[in-house]
């Protein structure tokens, strides 16, 4: 427990002890004055009043002498004290009218034992301790009040509208929340299986502003669980972390499409298992279950087509630019010499030093079809830019050449961030026809620029529209082959990976499998399919483990949370009984403010100060 828990169990406000620094300047008077001069006059030591001095104790003397700063320092204390609000904890019989219960729906409320769940158990406890005016507070992916002040029968309909996540919940925050909405006399119950171990300083606040707070716990089951407790993605792998919380050796076996391991636990033990990535995803799972099946699954979201074709189109190889496109894992890369007769389809096309006149109509329908199948189409510049004939797709309009110009480094973006872009040597002069230029010159030429195929060829919406649906996206590279020093950057291949899966639309496998609890949002009111159901809604909010879709993106949730799996919990201090939380007549523990009597210590002690200032005849 922290110094702020302790005094909150001691003080209603404790930033009252701040007047404790008004000390400072009382012992700084004290330090700095001078101490008086002794003068020796022999002729009158003999005087008795000398001697009896002399015969005191030099501890009694210094306490004469500091008799003032300390009724002082004591008035001071005495002060900050009643200023804090003291109090001592009292019972007292009333009768409850309202009462606002906490119900905790998070992941490990899913816990088992003789066919129903904790959280079953949990909210037939709330609806028992209902009272005249019920508010219902609920601990789950978010924290709400999903009913206020209402009766007993809104409060049960309320209840049985809730469900138990598959997220880690904040009880502390949901604890606050309660004491917010409680009225003066109301009574706080709070049902959960007390797993987390952050709850404690929220329930000592509200019990320190006059709350009751029953504690209900609900905590059978889980004693053996095995969980999958993390995971992570590499090279289209998949590595995934189990862990054992029993006191017995266990073993289970994971697997993900068509892989199974095996893994023998001893309690307490950590084990990985790592795994293909099939096309499309999948699930991992672990078996046998047990009373704790939210983290026995980790759903997996993957392209049904882990492969991206690409077709890099050109008559002088551009060796860096291929060898950073076939790095990138998945991709499958094609250079064809124009003019080709080119057949099959491919989800990104790239042209770089391209001669003039040696385009086919054919290659170039082939990029307006990969356009309109939502792939991508990359232009690099060239000194010769204009003479190349790529039928309306060029998202710029060519001026000419230049040399040495200085770059505007651009704001971080998906495409540029964490890379530094340098000047090129020459440069093709040009201004944006359609879309938007993520890098440019100082005088404005752009480097990179994106637009949407649809809108270049004239058959999209307008302009001024959000609607991103249509068609896929024409990239501008405006660094000519050889130009820039570029293409020996480290950054180089990890630039192109981002550039090829931003034109086909692809996230990382990082990006599309989510933390239960979290959110995306989508930038405006989309239609979203979750595991309970299907909405419209601008984020999407990750709450139940399994598979999400939204904007024709697939998405995976799964709980993977190490504390939330760990669903054994110690029983708790002052749980109540059911008897004493459903109860209308309760002995309450209520602050005895003790402030009246402190704050008359403190005028006592000024009044003394006064008399010892008159006696000493310094009044």
């Amino acid at each position: 427990m922290s110094a702020v828990d302790v005094l909150s169990s001691v003080f209603l406000r404790p930033l009252g002890l701040a007047a404790l620094a008004a000390a400072i300047p009382i012992l700084a008077l004290y330090l700095l004055e001078p101490d008086p001069e002794r003068v020796r006059f022999p002729a009158v030591e003999f005087l008795a009043g000398n001697r009896e001095e002399r015969r005191r104790h030099p501890a009694l003397r210094r306490l004469q002498r500091n008799a003032l700063l300390l009724i002082q320092l004591l008035a001071v204390a005495a002060l900050a004290t009643s200023l804090a609000a003291p109090y001592v904890p009292v019972s007292e019989t009333r009768t409850v009218s309202e009462t606002v219960v906490v119900v905790d729906a998070s992941a490990s409320m899913a816990t088992a034992a003789d066919g129903t769940t904790r959280f079953d158990r949990a909210v037939a406890a709330a609806k028992d301790a209902a009272t005249g005016e019920t508010s219902v507070v609920v601990a789950g992916a978010e924290t709400a009040v999903v009913a206020r002040r209402v009766s007993p029968e809104a409060a049960g309909t309320s209840l049985d509208g809730l469900s138990v996540t598959g997220a880690p919940g904040d009880l502390r925050s949901a604890v606050d929340r309660a004491a917010s909405v409680a009225g003066e006399d109301a009574r706080i119950v709070v049902a959960s299986d007390f797993a987390s171990d952050d709850w404690e300083p929220a329930v000592a606040s509200a019990r320190a502003r006059g709350y009751t707070v029953a504690l209900r716990q609900f905590d059978r089951g889980g004693a053996d669980n095995v969980g999958l407790v993390d995971y992570s993605f590499s090279d289209g792998t998949a590595s995934v972390r189990v862990k054992h919380f029993g006191d017995r050796q266990v073993t289970r076996e994971v697997s993900l499409g068509d892989a199974t391991r095996s893994l023998d636990l001893r309690p307490g033990e950590v084990a990985t298992a790592t795994f293909p990535v099939p096309a499309d995803g999948g699930r991992v799972r672990l078996s046998p279950g047990d009373s704790f099946p939210v983290d026995d699954r980790i759903p997996v979201a993957a392209p049904s087509d882990p492969t991206v074709d690409v077709l890099v189109v050109t008559n002088e190889p551009n060796r860096p630019l291929i060898t950073a496109l076939s790095v990138v894992r998945g991709t499958n890369v094609t250079v064809e010499r124009p003019p080709a007769s080119i057949s099959e389809s491919y989800d990104v096309v790239v042209f770089s030093r391209v001669e003039p006149g040696r385009l086919l109509d054919g290659t170039r329908e082939l990029a307006r079809e990969t356009l309109a199948e939502g792939g991508g189409v990359v232009i690099q510049a060239q000194s010769n830019l204009s003479a190349v004939d790529y039928g309306g797709l060029l998202p710029v309009a060519p001026n000419g050449t230049a040399t040495d110009p200085a770059v505007r480094q651009p704001s971080d973006g998906p495409l540029t961030a964490d890379v530094t872009f340098p000047a090129p040597e020459r440069y093709v002069r040009a201004d944006l026809r359609s879309g938007e230029a993520l890098l440019r010159t100082v005088n404005g030429t752009p480097l990179l620029a994106t637009a949407r195929g649809d809108r270049l060829l004239g058959n999209g919406a307008p302009e001024g529209s959000s609607d991103s649906s249509d068609g896929g996206r024409v990239f501008y590279y405006g660094y000519p082959a050889g130009a820039s020093s570029f293409d020996r950057n480290y950054r180089y291949p990890v630039f192109w990976k981002r550039a090829v899966y931003g034109l086909t639309g692809r996230q990382s496998l990082s990006a599309t499998n989510r933390r239960t609890g979290t959110a995306l949002a989508l930038g405006g009111n989309v239609t979203v399919e979750t595991p309970t159901g299907t909405s419209t809604s601008s984020a999407l909010a990750f709450r139940q483990v399994g598979f999400y879709e939204a904007a024709g993106q697939r998405y995976a949730a799964s709980l993977a949370n190490t504390a939330e799996s760990n669903v054994t919990a110690a029983p708790v201090s002052g749980n109540e009984t059911a008897a004493s939380a459903d109860s209308d007549a309760e002995t309450a523990t209520v602050p005895q403010k003790l402030t009246p009597a402190v704050a008359g210590v403190a005028i006592l002690l000024v009044l003394l100060e006064l008399a010892y200032l008159r006696y000493r005849g310094d009044l």
